[in-house]
C-alpha cells in the first residue's frame, strides 16, 4: 500500500525516468530533456547572423558529426558550440544507413543546447520520412531493422516497468495492428520491420516524437528549404498549410494527406527539375517564378539529388543543390555544408582538399560560378 501511494503521488516523474532510461538504452548514452509542450508551427524566420544549411544523412552518424564539425556548430564532446547560428537539415535523415534513431536523437539533443545558447535547428521531412512513414521500407538496411528492433525492445521494457506502478498512463501496445508476416521479407527480418512500422507510421512513437516537428518547406530570410524543388501549386496552396497538413498527418491527427505534396515526382520531396547536372535541363523559368511569389525570396535550397562532386549552383545561382551522398549507404561522399553569413556571403564549406573554390563566395563570384557544374547522381529514391 505505501509504494502504490509513492507511486500514485510520483507518476510524473516516474515516467520521466523510465523515458530517460529508455533513451539512454537506445542510443548508448544520450541523456535527453524531457519532451517540452510542442512548439507553435513555424514556417517563416527572420534572417540570423549565420545560417548552414546540411544535405542528406541517411543513417550515417559519423558523417553527420563531421559535417557539423565542419561547419562549426559542434565541439570535441559532440555539444554545440554554434552559438546564435541557425541549422536547417534539409532530410532523409532515414534509410540507407544504420544509425538512423542515433541521428534523430542526436539532432534532438542538439535542438535543446542550441536554444539555450540562442541557436536554431531547423529539421525537414525528405522523401526518405514519408515513404516510412508510409510504410515504404525498400531502402531500409538490415542494420537500420536491428536498430528499430533493438529501440523496440527497450521502448516495451520501459512500458513494463510503467505497467507496475499504478496511476500512470501506458502507451497502447506498440504492436497494435501491426501484421505478424510479410510477404516477402526473411524470417530474420519480420521483428525489425514489425518494430518500424511500430514507431514510424502516423501517430507512432517516433514518428510522433521526432517526424512530427520536421517541416516540409521554411523560408529563412531571403532562403526558400525544400528537399525536392516546390512548383507554383505548392505555393498557391500555402506554405503553412502545406506543414500543418504533413504535420497532422504524420501525428495521426488526419487520416491521410494530398499526395500532390509529398508523392509523385512533382511533390516538394521529389521534385527533380531544378537538380539536372545539365544546366540548360534544369527549368530556371519555373524556379524564378516560384521565388517572385514567396515575399522576399532570392534562392531555392534543396537535397534529394546527389551532387558527385559537391554543392553547387544553377539558374545564376538561385538554386543550390545540397546533397553531396555523404553517408556511406550513398556514394561515401566527403562532408560538404552551406554557409550564408553576414561577413562571408554564401559560402561551401568542404572537407576535400581538392576542393580550391570552398570559400568561394556565390553572390559575388561572376556566372557562370567557377565551380564546375557536378555530376548528378541519381540514386532511386
Amino acid at each position: 500500500m505505501e509504494s502504490e501511494s509513492h507511486c500514485k503521488n510520483l507518476p510524473t516523474l516516474l515516467s520521466s525516468f523510465v523515458d530517460t532510461f529508455v533513451d539512454f538504452c537506445v542510443t548508448g548514452g544520450l541523456f535527453l530533456p524531457p519532451e517540452p509542450s510542442p512548439p507553435p508551427l513555424q514556417t517563416t524566420f527572420p534572417t540570423p547572423h549565420r545560417l548552414i544549411a546540411i544535405g542528406d544523412l541517411h543513417g550515417d552518424l559519423n558523417k553527420s558529426k563531421q559535417s557539423l564539425r565542419l561547419a562549426g556548430l559542434i565541439d570535441s564532446t559532440d555539444r554545440w558550440s554554434g552559438g546564435s547560428t541557425t541549422l536547417v537539415q534539409v532530410g532523409d535523415v532515414l534509410d540507407r544507413g544504420g544509425q538512423e534513431l542515433k541521428i534523430l536523437y542526436f539532432l534532438e539533443k542538439l535542438k535543446c543546447q542550441a536554444a539555450m545558447a540562442g541557436g536554431n535547428i531547423i529539421t525537414m521531412n525528405g522523401n526518405h520520412e514519408i515513404m516510412n512513414v508510409d510504410g515504404d521500407f525498400r531502402y531500409v538496411t538490415p542494420s537500420g531493422l536491428h536498430e528499430f528492433k533493438n529501440w523496440a525492445y527497450w521502448f516495451s521494457v520501459g512500458n513494463r516497468m510503467k505497467s507496475l506502478c499504478d496511476g500512470l498512463e501506458l502507451d497502447k501496445d506498440l504492436y497494435d495492428g501491426v501484421p505478424f508476416t510479410f510477404p516477402g521479407v526473411k524470417h530474420e527480418y519480420v521483428d525489425g520491420f514489425r518494430a518500424r512500422i511500430a514507431a514510424l507510421r502516423p501517430n507512432g512513437p517516433i514518428a510522433r516524437r521526432f517526424l512530427s516537428k520536421n517541416l516540409t518547406v521554411v523560408v529563412v530570410g531571403e532562403n526558400v528549404f525544400v528537399h525536392g524543388g516546390m512548383l507554383p501549386q505548392h505555393v498557391v496552396y500555402g506554405l503553412e498549410r502545406i506543414n500543418e497538413e504533413v504535420r497532422d498527418w504524420i501525428s495521426g491527427v488526419k487520416e491521410r494527406v494530398a499526395s500532390s505534396l509529398v508523392r509523385g515526382r512533382n511533390s516538394l520531396v521529389w521534385l527533380r527539375i531544378f537538380s539536372n547536372e545539365v544546366v540548360k535541363d534544369c527549368d530556371c523559368g519555373t524556379l524564378e517564378h516560384v521565388l517572385s511569389t514567396i515575399p522576399g525570396a532570392r534562392r531555392m535550397i534543396m537535397g534529394h539529388t546527389i551532387q558527385e562532386q559537391g554543392i553547387n549552383g544553377v539558374c545564376e545561382n538561385r538554386a543550390l543543390r545540397i546533397d553531396v551522398g555523404m553517408s556511406k549507404g550513398c556514394i561515401n561522399g566527403l562532408p560538404e555544408v552551406l554557409e550564408i553569413s553576414d561577413g562571408s556571403g554564401v559560402r561551401i564549406l568542404t572537407s576535400n582538399p581538392m576542393n580550391m573554390y570552398n570559400n568561394v563566395d556565390l553572390l559575388t563570384a561572376p556566372v557562370p560560378v567557377p565551380i564546375p557544374v557536378p555530376e548528378q547522381v541519381q540514386v532511386e529514391a
